[in-house]
């Protein structure tokens, strides 16, 4: 059974400090690309909402963009980008709780700065948030997006934080990307498809616009949590007692 860690003082130390840096970089990277290819398609598109290419282009770019955020900041922080991760490896037993916390606080202030760099170099363009469609209720969006974190978060303990991962190692940021791309097709039309909390904190802080947002906290982080006691108990076997917080920061060194 995996234990929760509440110690702190490794949390302070040079290479988590490095590490909060490279999850800021890297979600702040994520998100302009990411909310980025949503102002364009939106620009460049008369009818963008009944245009069902901007979807697929929309899911490509965050795959794409997550790709090389989760490799950039993988030997660094382990490529979180995203709180949802952050907290399913909590929860499983890999990063210290103090440590997480502060992951979140990077994770959120690079979403936020990517979101008004776009406000700014679009000249003022709106920044769309997240929102569960019509038709749709927010306890079926809830449900959504833990459905689909749950298999984002399945993904990175399968592809890089499992120490039996073998040769997946080097390909689980592709893998990644690839299933954030997939579910944005797939809960797009109906939940938004965020599956991050901080995806979609900065663009609804932008905006000044938190209606529904809850929905973005609740379904990710319930989502996350499970796979990550799902997959640390059923799978994950030996003990990391001895490892340090610096062994521990890097869960997809092999990238």
């Amino acid at each position: 059974m995996a234990c929760l860690d509440f110690s702190y003082e490794e949390s302070f130390k040079l290479v988590s400090l490095k590490a909060y840096l490279a999850e800021f970089i890297s979600t702040l990277l994520f998100v302009f690309a990411g909310v980025g290819s949503a102002i364009a398609f939106a620009k460049i598109t008369e009818n963008a909402a009944l245009d069902t290419s901007g979807l697929v282009a929309i899911a490509i770019c965050h795959g794409f963009a997550l790709f090389v955020a989760v490799s950039i900041a993988a030997n660094h922080s382990g490529g979180h980008v995203n709180p949802a991760v952050t907290f399913g490896l909590v929860l499983g037993g890999k990063l210290k709780i103090v440590t997480g916390l502060f992951y979140w606080v990077a994770q959120l202030l690079g979403s936020t700065v990517a979101c008004y760099l776009l406000k700014f170099v679009t000249g003022g363009l709106a920044i769309p948030v997240h929102s569960v469609a019509a038709g749709v209720g927010s306890f079926e969006g809830v449900v959504m997006e833990i459905i689909i974190t749950f298999a984002l978060v399945y993904t990175v303990y399968a592809t890089a934080v499992d120490p039996k991962n073998g040769s997946l190692g080097t390909i689980a940021p592709l893998a990644i990307g690839l299933i954030v791309g997939a579910n944005i097709l797939a809960a797009g039309p109906f939940s938004g498809g965020s599956m991050n909390p901080a995806r979609s904190f900065g663009p609804a802080l932008a905006a000044c616009d938190f209606s529904g947002h809850w929905v973005y906290w609740v379904g990710p982080l319930v989502g996350g949590g499970l796979a990550g006691v799902v997959y640390s108990n059923a799978f994950i076997t030996e003990s990391s007692t001895d490892e340090t917080e610096s062994e521990r920061v890097p869960l997809i060194s092999s990238a």
